[in-house]
């Protein structure tokens, strides 16, 4: 009797052994610890085989029940710990070549969702150019209100990027789904309040933008900002949920919608544009309608994971303050950036209609080349937050992630630039006719490669700011030399330096940008270096 009540005893102690193990909670288990309880099994049912009582079968019974949800509880411990293995760390081998390699598979897809955008803008302006050079001049305030005011709200992106990641690398599923319903709520309110400022005051801010004497120039723009208007909530939310693909580490998905747009983008165009003579009007149609097709295949690629793509969930209080701690700094950082480049825009539309299409052109090459620098950014914010802050944080390996994306950006800005100047020099026709428009080209293609020869290495720098959440800085950093460098560039514009002064003052808003987020980053107590200043951070993410 006594037998069977330490036997009963140690099946007790067993048993509670074994609940306290958290399988249902997603907390790795490591499956040795079955395997250490294997003995007291064998110990026990050599025991229980001993004993002659009637609870002797209740007790064979129960054994069996509780070893057969001991492997259960192995198998799922398992599947858990196999599916976290695959996203916890960036490379296994700490070697910059395996991390290049690895950068290279995750940014190569992700160049054309970037590429996208730009390339239906160029495709506008080499079709467009070739009707009027008129409509051609009208794509520079046009583009700068619809695509430049877009990129406004890129703080929508960056947050979803960064919300996701950091709940994945928690393993918390729900939240996630919970985190792309608000964001995408919040696109689609955004994209519907963009609307309807589009309708209301979109002459108005072409005309303040342009000046009233180019009346010619203020038409064709309207009739172009006011078709591609009816993309807006489309637009935003598409975003949302291409972000929220790049923050699950999947850059495919988002890459077969856009490429379908592109497509969509360039048919339409030559068949408005050249077939049916709509001009700036089917250049306008054919984009809009695109981004409305892109937005939808974003949507699906989140259903196909397993996510609801379509729902929707109004925030709290608590939540939007969550989201716009990220955002705000993120906005500024923005706001700086699009204030610049539309700057530059207004100091070439007082130079005259040749020297305008001629920037029209530069800025739409110096985009569509620049945005191959933006899957950098996008590697950093996808995998350094797992370095930083996940379960199997190395500081060390982030340093030497960093490393590889500096010099995967240092590389492709030496052969972007490289190109991209060659095009206007060796084929300038492509975008227009005019001697006049071409001489102008030309004359700044120094600036254009010393200022798109940084841009890479400037993202994947600043990426890493992000991913680090270190915010306050970016937005402080870019505030400042915003100001300064518009200083610049009225000062060399009152001078007469013309269309090469405004390329000038670009130069030195690139190179202030790249040394300040390199010298945060090179701190001995910054995000990279100092074990202190991340874990601060992490209990920041704890606590929310």
């Amino acid at each position: 009797m006594s037998m069977c009540l330490q036997a009963i005893n140690l099946n007790t102690f067993t048993h509670q052994s074994r609940t306290r193990i958290p399988v249902h909670n997603r907390t790795l288990v490591n499956v040795n610890s079955h395997l250490r309880i294997s003995p007291i099994w064998n110990i026990r049912k050599g025991i229980i085989t001993a004993c002659s009582a009637p609870s002797q079968e209740i007790l064979q019974q129960k054994l069996s029940d509780e070893n057969e949800t001991s492997s259960s509880d192995a198998e799922s411990s398992d599947s858990v710990e196999n599916e976290q293995q695959v996203v916890v760390e960036f490379s296994a081998n700490e070697s910059i070549w395996n991390q290049t390699v690895e950068i290279i598979k995750f940014s190569g897809p992700a160049v054309g969702l970037w590429l996208s955008g730009p390339l239906m803008s160029l495709i506008d302006t080499a079709v467009v150019g070739q009707g009027s050079s008129i409509e051609l001049a009208a794509l520079g305030p046009g583009t700068v209100f619809c695509d430049n005011t877009s990129y406004i709200f890129m703080f929508l992106s960056i947050a979803t990027s960064n919300l996701v990641a950091t709940s994945l690398a928690r393993q918390d599923k729900d939240q996630v789904q919970h985190q792309i319903s608000i964001l995408i709520f919040l696109g689609l309110v955004f994209g519907v309040l963009m609307f309807f400022c589009t309708r209301l005051f979109g002459i108005r801010a072409l005309t303040s933008f342009t000046g009233a004497k180019n009346i010619e120039i203020i038409n064709s723009a309207n009739t172009y900002i006011q078709i591609r208007g009816l993309a807006w909530p489309a637009l935003l939310v598409g975003w949302v949920a291409q972000s929220a693909s790049l923050g699950m580490k999947d850059s495919w998905g988002p890459l077969k919608a856009l490429a379908v747009a592109t497509v969509i983008n360039g048919v339409g165009d030559l068949v408005l544009c050249r077939v049916f003579s709509y001009g700036i009007a089917g250049a306008a149609w054919a984009t809009m309608v695109s981004q409305v097709v892109a937005a939808y295949m974003m949507i699906e690629a989140l259903n196909n994971k397993g996510y609801k793509g379509f729902a929707i969930s109004i925030p709290s209080t608590d939540e939007l303050l969550q989201i716009f701690t990220i955002a705000g700094p993120v906005f500024l950082t923005m706001m700086s950036k699009v204030a610049f480049y539309s700057l530059l825009v207004y100091f070439a539309t007082s130079m005259g209609t040749q020297t305008i299409a001629a920037h029209q052109v530069m800025v739409q090459l110096f985009m569509i080349c620049a945005v191959w620098g933006e899957p950098l950014s996008q590697t950093a914010q996808s995998f350094m937050p797992e370095l930083l802050y996940g379960v199997n944080r190395n500081l060390s390996k982030a340093r030497m992630l960093l490393k590889s994306l500096v010099i995967v950006g240092a590389s492709s800005g030496t052969i972007l630039a490289s190109v991209a100047a060659s095009i206007p020099w060796l084929f300038p026709k492509v975008f227009s006719s005019d001697p006049q428009v071409i001489r102008e080209m030309q004359k700044i293609l120094l600036p254009y490669f010393i200022a798109l020869f940084v841009t890479p290495s400037i993202l994947s720098l600043e990426g890493t700011l992000l991913a680090g959440r270190d915010l306050k800085f970016i937005s402080l950093s870019m505030s400042s030399i915003f100001v300064l460098s518009s200083i610049l560039l009225m000062l060399l514009s009152s001078k007469g330096l013309g269309l090469s002064g405004c390329w000038f003052a670009l130069v030195v808003f690139q190179w202030a940008r790249f040394f300040m987020a390199l010298r945060r980053l090179t701190l001995s107590n910054g995000i990279l270096y100092s074990e202190e200043a991340t874990q601060n951070e992490l209990q920041k993410l704890k606590a929310v």
